[in-house]
């Protein structure tokens, strides 16, 4: 047998390292489709574990099926990596456009799983096959999974950390095709001697890798164009974060938050809710200096607070430093919040609500006069924990002697089960729960609930003194007041260890438009 010529080690060398890059991408491309399933369907936990199983099932079929390429095996290796460039490459920018004009897109979804999954579990086998002469199997083996693993987790270090929070889903998708399309390329130019038509292959990875590098440079525009077909009103600001993906829409007078595509408020209608929120608590408790606000990272529950003269401090608890930064700097949200994040008596503390909870009693931080539990609804486990019995039971421990927490919570009418599940856990908690409901025309019926340690009747007055657009006396009363068919309903208390809320969540808005829910 000849000895290997520097182009044999040349060659050699570029199959490992395309095992590498196609083990990076075919795990992105995994991870993109879960992403925007979550974003787009909600209940991340589910829309997770389907992709993956459905993913690793069409991989077990690719690699099964490879059985039966067993001639040209370069060119099949290069047809593979364009298939899974074009679709892979795309599948972000697809489910967008499609959640826009399909009446479901999950049929898309799984289309794009099946096909990626399929020639990913194609493309390792065949390698194994090309790199086979030569080389002993122990040795193939041991360096092939050794590349396809560290490219694995490259892939689970990358998307996290630059590829979500720098680039977003639908460049980082065109960026991986052109990846993909990159190694067709190299491939079809090394490999001439053993391809059956060599210059057609070349044009064809050519002319893909063109493409979707044109695409990755106009990704921005591309995303702009998919997210305003997504939303009813013009697109003003979309910003992209390591938790979210924030767009503001203005149509005339009437600006919107969205969160992943949900709505979160609209300026024409939020004082009912912030005023809802925020008012009847100051009321249960009379003239509270020290609150505690979690979540509320776009300032108009602390622009209603900061109203009251006797509040000295507010500690102002997001997660998201993007959401904190875009309401206190943007010239066009800053009215809107009434510039409460630029408070001289507020302090924005960008942490995880319950860690910093916990961390504020051991440190043997100064209790709370009125918290305000302003988190997104409960459509994940990582927010389910935040309306848990755990959860409840920190706060009761940060509330002064006499002290009131009141926490949004979700629709009484439209998702009776989580509303009434939110009120037993906190009643499970030792807390006494007093449920309310105010009408937002951008939700409909939209619930909230006063809880303290100690028995008390609802708030009956409003705070004097408060320019207020939408409490009176006399609505205040009538926010306690529930209809017969609004009734209390006999439902499980949310635990850390079932989170059941999340799956009363979702059920209750299964039928319901995304839009009409306060997710974050």
């Amino acid at each position: 047998m000849p000895a290997p010529t520097k182009s044999d080690h040349a060659r050699a060398r570029l199959l490992l390292f395309s095992v590498l890059i196609v083990a990076t991408c075919g795990l992105i491309y995994e991870l993109i489709t879960a992403t925007m399933a979550s974003y787009l369907l909600g209940d991340s936990v589910t829309q997770f574990s389907l992709v993956i199983g459905v993913y690793l099932s069409a991989m077990g079929l690719g690699s099964w099926l490879s059985k039966y390429v067993t001639r040209r095996l370069h060119d099949r290796f290069i047809d593979v990596q364009l298939v899974i460039a074009v679709v892979g490459g795309c599948s972000a920018a697809a489910m967008f456009f499609g959640y826009g004009h399909l009446s479901s897109v999950r049929p898309l979804l799984f289309s794009i799983l099946v096909v990626v999954g399929t020639m990913v579990g194609l493309e390792i086998p065949l390698l194994m096959r090309i790199m086979k002469d030569g080389q002993q199997l122990k040795d193939l083996v041991a360096r092939v999974l050794a590349f396809d693993y560290i490219g694995s987790l490259l892939a689970s270090l990358l998307f996290p950390l630059l590829l979500l929070p720098y680039l977003g889903l639908v460049r980082a998708s065109f960026l991986f095709g052109t990846l993909n399309a990159g190694v067709a390329l190299a491939c079809a130019r090394v490999f001439q001697g053993q391809l059956a038509r060599p210059r057609l292959l070349l044009a064809r990875a050519l002319l893909v890798f063109v493409a979707l590098a044109s695409l990755l440079i106009l990704g921005d525009r591309l995303e702009r164009f998919a997210e305003n077909d997504l939303y009813e009103d013009p697109v003003l600001i979309s910003q992209k974060s390591a938790y979210q993906r924030l767009t503001i829409t203005r149509f005339g007078e009437d600006m919107r938050l969205y969160i992943n595509g949900n709505l979160q408020f609209s300026s024409v209608d939020e004082h009912r809710y912030h005023e809802s929120l925020i008012h009847p608590a100051v009321a249960d408790f009379g003239a509270p200096r020290r609150v505690l606000v979690l979540g509320g990272g776009d300032g108009l529950a602390a622009r209603e607070l900061l109203k009251h003269a006797s509040i000295e401090r507010v500690d102002l608890v997001d997660l998201d430093p993007a959401m904190t930064t875009l309401f206190r700097e943007h010239t066009l949200l800053t009215p809107l919040s009434g510039g409460s994040l630029s408070d001289p008596r507020l302090t924005v503390h960008n942490a995880d609500a319950m860690r910093w909870v916990e961390e504020h009693r051991a440190r043997g931080g100064d209790p709370y006069d009125v918290i305000v539990i302003d988190l997104p609804d409960p459509n994940n486990l990582s927010l389910g924990k935040l309306y848990s019995r755990t959860f409840y039971r920190l706060v009761a421990g940060a509330l002064a002697p006499g002290g009131t927490a009141v926490i949004q919570a979700t629709s009484p009418y439209l998702a009776p089960r989580s509303y009434w599940c939110v009120v037993n856990t906190l009643e499970d908690a030792g807390l006494n729960p007093r449920p309310y409901h105010a009408h937002v025309p951008s939700f409909g019926d939209w619930g909230f609930v006063l809880a303290s340690v100690d028995r008390r009747p609802p708030p009956r007055r409003v705070p004097e003194g408060v320019a207020l657009r939408f409490l009176t006396d006399e609505v205040l009363a009538s926010l306690f007041v529930f209809p017969a068919d609004q009734e209390r309903l006999d439902v499980e208390v949310n635990l850390l260890n079932n989170q059941i809320l999340v799956h009363y969540y979702e059920e209750d808005f299964d039928a319901i438009s995304p839009l009409r829910r306060r997710n974050g």
